[in-house]
């Protein structure tokens, strides 16, 4: 793993233990762009990570100290998130600076490679559950979209990073007001902000169904939010006692 120093003045003193991972795209020009901003100290946003398109990574600010990427945010009831997780930015125009034909950059497969590399080191090192590793669109879904439903959550699954159970099939009913299959419960449950409930579930397709961010709680996306919901409280459940 390369890592390259280059401190950011934008931290402070944390007030709460690590539990959480943020994964953001930089959604700038370039690297380096995103890179001289947060080390301005004007700009007051850092990360503790960036990871360029190369694999490279750059570490701004240590790990013990509370850097300034999640803004106003909340998951699973908690709020102060960049004293409770750990950033990580990488380098994607995302939405702001598409390709030719709005189309969104990809993600190359060294940056992705590195980001599996690097997060799951900062999981180990800090006991973050796999139900708190997050993208900023999770955590603060009225007003960020990235990493972007184009960001490869099923690769970083595959490699321990987050949960993606597969797409299945089962019954569903269409949402047609008021809250008849649970859905501002699991919503919530999983950990999303549920004060504007459209939002939330677009944030949730976003993560989960890539392909269909309507913000509409269609019988597919009533059947996914039920799959998910159950494989948070799955994997938040306290292991049983050993005989």
């Amino acid at each position: 793993m390369r890592l390259e120093e280059t401190p950011s003045p934008n931290h402070d003193e944390r007030r709460q233990k690590v539990d959480l991972l943020v994964l953001h795209y930089t959604g700038m020009q370039s690297g380096q762009a995103a890179l001289d901003r947060m080390r301005d100290p004007e700009a007051k946003v850092a990360a503790h990570y960036m990871v360029w398109e190369d694999g490279r990574i750059a570490k701004l600010v240590d790990e013990s100290r509370r850097a300034w990427h999640a803004g106003l945010s909340g998951w699973q009831g908690d709020d102060d998130l960049n004293s409770r997780s750990v950033g990580i930015e990488i380098v994607n125009g995302g939405h702001d600076f598409p390709l030719p034909g709005k189309q969104l950059p990809p993600y190359p497969d060294a940056q992705i490679e590195a980001v599996i590399e690097l997060a799951g080191q900062i999981i180990a090192r800090h006991s973050i559950p796999q139900v708190r590793i997050v993208g900023h669109s999770d955590i603060a879904p009225k007003r960020k979209i990235d990493p972007g439903e184009h960001f490869p959550w099923p690769h970083l699954a595959a490699a321990g990073i987050g949960l993606w159970p597969p797409e299945g099939s089962g019954a569903g009913c269409v949402w047609m007001g008021g809250d008849p299959g649970g859905l501002n419960r699991q919503l919530g449950a999983i950990g999303y902000d549920i004060s504007d409930v459209p939002a939330a579930l677009r944030a949730f397709q976003r993560r989960f169904l890539p392909d269909a961010i309507t913000g509409m709680a269609d019988a597919r996306t009533l059947r996914r939010l039920t799959q998910i919901a159950g494989a948070y409280a799955a994997a938040s459940a306290p292991s049983s006692p050993q005989a």
